[in-house]
């Protein structure tokens, strides 16, 4: 008896071995690195696929929704041409922020994610962006069609986390958000992120 079609023998990477989704990119595939009751950054490593530990948090601050990435994409000369003030993209896959009402307290979950916009993160001159989305079969956010549609409260503190989760006290963090943006933009940034992977990997 064969195996089903969609049966992996073998575990898939993450980041190329998941599809980026079947509604792209309205909607997309996340695979969730982060929760906001994570006080330690982790990071799928890029060689095995496996959730490693980058360092604890180094402030008190911690994500405020849950955070990963897209699978199949990757940010290079595409993805910088879209944020003209840095100098290259930062070479991961594209980060996403999903926002969803009931809470989900572990990582190495992949979901839906109905994107709605996205923020524009210089990091030591790099490409850095991360697309906003909501978690797709939440119904609680089901109206939410674009960026305008979540609180700006909820906005700025996506802002504090990402202007300082890499501050280390005594030193000047090398990071800006130029601009939080749209639906329309972060359909562009994902469709660039998608070409630059199929420019790196095939």
């Amino acid at each position: 008896m064969g195996f089903p079609k969609t049966f992996y023998r073998w575990r898939p990477h993450p980041w190329h071995g998941l599809e980026v989704g079947e509604d792209v990119p309205n909607s997309v595939n996340a695979y969730i690195e982060m929760t906001p009751f994570d006080a330690v950054k982790y990071e799928v490593d890029k060689t095995t696929g496996y959730l490693r530990v980058d360092r604890p948090q180094l402030t008190s601050s911690m994500t405020p929704t849950l955070y990963g990435f897209i699978p199949q994409t990757y940010c290079a000369k595409r993805v910088q041409a879209l944020s003209p003030t840095s100098k290259q993209g930062d070479g991961d896959p594209l980060d996403i922020c999903v926002i969803t009402e009931r809470p989900i307290n572990r990582g190495e979950v992949i979901l839906k994610a109905r994107v709605i916009g996205g923020i524009q993160m210089i990091d030591n001159g790099e490409a850095d962006d991360k697309i906003v989305a909501v978690l797709d079969n939440d119904q609680f956010w089901k109206d939410a069609k674009d960026i305008g549609d979540v609180a700006p409260a909820l906005l700025e503190r996506l802002r504090h986390y990402f202007e300082t989760y890499k501050l280390v006290p005594g030193q000047a963090a090398d990071v800006s958000i130029e601009q939080i943006y749209g639906r329309e933009q972060a359909f562009k940034v994902i469709e660039a992120a998608m070409a630059d992977y199929t420019d790196e990997y095939g």
